[in-house]
């Protein structure tokens, strides 16, 4: 089950919610019972490896300014 990220605008605590996808976009209390709440972005979302053909066209393989032909 996904695991969200929210933080209290009220006490700026940070917590996480386990929760289906398809409940994803329904607010969250804090643990200290405040409703304004915000979802954080999740670190998983925004980082990570590129792997296959991103890391081949980066290395100079193909397309016009890794095969040379810029000038």
């Amino acid at each position: 089950m996904p695991r969200y990220e929210f933080r209290c605008r009220t006490c700026d605590d940070t917590f996480e919610i386990d929760r289906p996808m398809a409940r994803s976009g329904e607010p969250a209390s804090c643990p200290d019972g405040h409703d304004d709440t915000v979802k954080l972005l999740s670190a998983v979302a925004v980082g990570g490896t590129a792997t296959g053909a991103p890391r081949a066209a980066a290395s100079g393989g193909g397309g016009c300014c890794g095969g040379g032909c810029c000038g």
